[in-house]
């Protein structure tokens, strides 16, 4: 029925609410008067005919010049899984908006077309205009002119100034990509195109296209300073999936998220990258967990407003040594304990030399002390007599979900994953030995007459039994007390964790936990490329430190469940009755009263 097109049209809104009930964010329509064609500035319309539908007030619905460009390009990526294009006018937009779904076939299109010549016989050029103009959507819950102009610019869109319509219309490439909440770069360079186009049009000059290029659009403040906005977009997609892509009324989402504790996580990753920017770190992420699972604290990122990419979830990344606990879990389980004798040595496991990066080498020292300072070759070693498949098989009982390849260099960390995955795997280490799925939804429910729709029903696996529980815990509190982590020590907490950096400082982590709260912090960069010397026990341990000496006041933990130290072997003592033993910076380490003086402790270096 074309008479539609002069009804509303509003898509049901999503309300996110922190596990207080604070509210973090709203989705979904953002309800805004239509504006009048008459009262928008003449260079609004003229943007996005600019750039959408050069032809618009001369075709009769469809262009059959864009139809041949667009067919010619379908042919030639015919079998290629690329979406079809389809040439569309202003009209043929509106025609889908108002009566069609979005999915891209030929036939569909064909309806399109069909419909856009009915608009175009039935209503005038500046009516479809106007209408398009306030049904289209900006992205960011922003259906229409007035709604895109007061959420990016504080402003009604009976100000808009040339630049600014022109970021407008570039949005709408793609809103997800193009609008200045996705990126300020990718929106001020598609701005600076539909600019050209307009020039090309007509409808302005070179002079105020370049005087549009200098002056500066002023995005929405309040876009940059939204929190946990990373977070949302994380349970955003769940939600489409639990209740469908396109809910039916207005919802109320319960999320885990604690916001205070998510406000002192920005401002520690946010400080911790800045203070770091001169060794080469861009980025970082964190993610908290209590010991059921719940998501407390989720950032993906220093920056939402420059980049909604997610590195919490989204970055798979080596993690180094901080793989290695699983590797001494495994041996653990198979029989070894804190206090079992090893040789930090050279060694060769087939072709793959896994060697200390400074290349010197502890000798004989006890599997506590291995994992306090991060000996590569003693891991190696072990993942190659517990067997890789099997240290693979602890990881993922753990709640590691990325594939492992058995190649012998996983020991060392050679494992792509998420930070989340990684605060995942570290919760039975925090919980007395159970695996729990990281969740961030405990329900969702409408916002009228509160029908929950869904629930979420936490569930815990035991994973590790006694005595590699308080083994491992035991070896992991020396990492922070007397290894490679501590930095990431706050006195009068119960702290365990472990550091991790990968082969030429391009992925740096801490892991660290107490009783029933895992912290994960990685730092980065986004193309992978190296940093200038950052370890697992610089950056990331100092960001998860402050992050954790605000958070542990709040959080009233208790000590590590499950991880009482076990006790020393007894000492050996010599002829006179003293003990055999030295002590190295805090490490002890039992060995005869003949061996050489130990080396010093070491800093965690590169495993490659």
């Amino acid at each position: 029925d074309i008479s539609s097109l002069d009804e509303a049209k509003r898509a049901p809104s999503i309300s996110y609410l922190d596990r207080s009930g604070a509210l973090l964010s709203v989705r979904g329509s953002q309800a805004a008067p239509a504006v009048s064609l008459d009262k928008l500035p003449k260079h609004v319309p003229q943007a996005f005919i600019a750039v959408e539908d050069r032809w618009f007030y001369w075709h009769p619905g469809f262009n059959p010049w864009g139809i041949a460009r667009s067919q010619i390009y379908n042919m030639q990526h015919r079998g290629e899984g690329r979406p079809l294009r389809g040439g569309s006018t202003i009209t043929q937009q509106l025609a889908r908006n108002l009566f069609l779904d979005t999915t891209q076939t030929y036939r569909r299109k064909a309806q399109e077309l069909v419909l856009a010549v009915k608009l175009e016989v039935q209503y005038s050029k500046k009516q479809i205009l106007e209408t398009y103009l306030n049904r289209v959507y900006f992205g960011g819950g922003a259906y229409g002119i007035e709604a895109a102009s007061q959420r990016y610019f504080s402003k009604p869109a009976s100000q808009l100034t040339l630049g600014e319509s022109a970021m407008l219309a570039g949005i709408m490439k793609g809103p997800s990509r193009y609008s200045p909440a996705a990126s300020t770069k990718n929106a001020a360079e598609r701005a600076n195109i539909v600019l050209y186009a307009m020039v090309d049009a007509g409808f302005i000059t070179e002079a105020q296209r370049a005087e549009a290029v200098r002056t500066p659009v002023r995005v929405n403040s309040t876009l940059a300073n939204q929190r946990a906005q990373y977070f949302v977009d994380w349970v955003d997609d769940q939600v489409r999936v639990l209740v469908g892509e396109e809910p039916t009324e207005d919802l109320v989402v319960e999320t885990t998220l604690d916001l205070p504790l998510q406000a002192s996580a920005e401002q520690a990753l946010t400080r911790g990258v800045a203070a770091a920017k001169g060794q080469g770190v861009e980025q970082g992420a964190l993610v908290s967990l209590d010991g059921e699972g719940r998501v407390r604290a989720y950032v993906g990122g220093t920056g939402y407003l420059q980049s909604q990419f997610d590195r919490a979830a989204m970055a798979k990344r080596q993690a180094g040594s901080a793989f290695k606990p699983f590797v001494y879990l495994t041996a653990l389980q198979a029989g070894y304990t804190p206090f079992t004798a090893v040789v930090d040595q050279p060694i060769k496991i087939g072709n793959w030399e896994p060697r200390n990066y400074t290349g010197e080498y502890l000798g004989e020292i006890e599997l506590r002390t291995a994992m306090a300072q991060s000996v590569n070759t003693v891991a190696a070693d072990l993942a190659s007599k517990v067997g890789t498949s099997n240290v693979a098989a602890t990881a993922h009982r753990m709640g590691i979900t990325s594939p492992i390849q058995l190649d012998p260099s996983m020991a060392l960390g050679a494992v792509e994953v998420s930070p989340l995955e990684m605060a995942q795997a570290y919760v039975p280490f925090s919980n007395g030995g159970s695996a729990a799925k990281a969740y961030g939804i405990e329900r969702i429910r409408t916002a009228r007459g509160g029908r929950v729709l869904y629930e979420y029903r936490p569930t815990r696996t035991p994973v590790i039994g006694q005595p590699a529980l308080s083994e491992i815990v035991s070896m992991m509190r020396g990492v922070v007390t007397s290894g490679t982590g501590t930095r990431a020590n706050v006195p009068g907490y119960d702290l365990a964790g472990k550091t991790g950096t990968t082969s030429d400082y391009r992925d740096a982590w801490f892991v660290g936990y107490t009783g029933g709260f895992v912290t994960a912090v990685w730092v980065g960069k986004d193309n992978n490329k190296p940093m200038s010397r950052v370890t697992g026990g610089g950056a990331p341990a100092g960001i998860w430190r402050d992050y954790m000496t605000a958070a542990l006041p709040r959080l009233k933990v208790q000590p590590i469940p499950g991880g009482q130290p076990p006790p020393p072997p007894i000492e050996e003592t010599d002829e006179d009755g003293n003990p055999i033993g030295k002590i190295i910076e805090g490490v002890t380490d039992f060995f005869r009263g003949d061996r050489e003086k130990t080396e010093p402790r070491r800093k965690e270096e590169p495993p490659y």
